[in-house]
């Protein structure tokens, strides 16, 4: 049995996995799904001062609290930068990373930085705008590929500013992360922000899967990702 710990992309929570969650816990593994500091059922902890660091340590502290071991260490979008760093701080904890269309960072990476200087510039341009300077307002769903109006209206009222300081900390590592073997996932119909990433998880020699779906792929094609997910576990 793995123990699985599903990380949302930013403006998320850890709801988002509810549609795959029961498909792996039937399987017979453990999931969590936690909630990053300053969003949605965590937003009340919202502050200029949460950054990267503060959601490695999110994860770091509940992997811990469980004494989990084995885990399968999934990260959606941003939480890509979450996943190398809590990989790296606890890399006897954690048998795999997967990126599933996420940030795949090295040291002195910042999440900013590693987004297509275009969509880097949207969301500079929105944080000095709406954002107050320190929060990046919600990006429009049907940017993200998310197209059905019951995925929409669920999604859409459950959505949270983002802090800030999460994409300009950037990542610190000690080099641990490197014996956490990693496995990309690239979501294939949207406008592919994720791909110079998927080039990179390839080019680092690790396994590169595609999963023919907008970039919310557990909204919108949780079966198919829970399967992927499940083979990538017991590989």
């Amino acid at each position: 049995m793995s123990v699985f710990v599903l990380l949302h992309g930013a403006w998320h929570g850890g709801w988002v996995w509810q549609r795959v969650t029961p498909l792996l816990r039937a399987a017979g593994h453990e999931v969590h799904t936690p909630t990053l500091t300053g969003v949605s059922d965590r937003a009340h902890l919202l502050s200029p001062q949460v950054g990267l660091s503060t959601h490695v340590e999110d994860v770091v502290a509940l992997i811990e609290a469980h004494d989990a071991r084995d885990v399968v260490l999934v990260g959606h979008s941003y939480a890509g930068q979450v996943v190398t760093g809590v990989a790296d701080r606890v890399p006897d904890r954690v048998a795999k990373r997967v990126h599933l269309d996420a940030f795949v960072g090295g040291d002195g990476d910042a999440a900013i930085d590693l987004l297509p200087p275009t969509v880097a510039g949207h969301y500079r341009e929105s944080v000095s705008g709406l954002g107050f300077g320190w929060l990046i307002p919600v990006r429009s769903l049907s940017v993200l590929g998310v197209e059905e109006p019951a995925d929409l209206d669920w999604l859409a009222p459950r959505l949270t500013p983002h802090p800030w300081l999460t994409y300009t900390e950037p990542l610190r590592l000690t080099g641990k992360v490197d014996q956490v073997p990693g496995v990309f996932i690239e979501c294939t119909d949207w406008m592919r922000v994720f791909t110079p990433h998927a080039e990179r998880a390839a080019a680092r020699g690790w396994p590169v899967h595609e999963i023919a779906t907008g970039h919310e792929a557990m909204v919108t094609a949780p079966g198919a990702l829970a399967e992927l997910l499940l083979g990538i576990a017991a590989a």
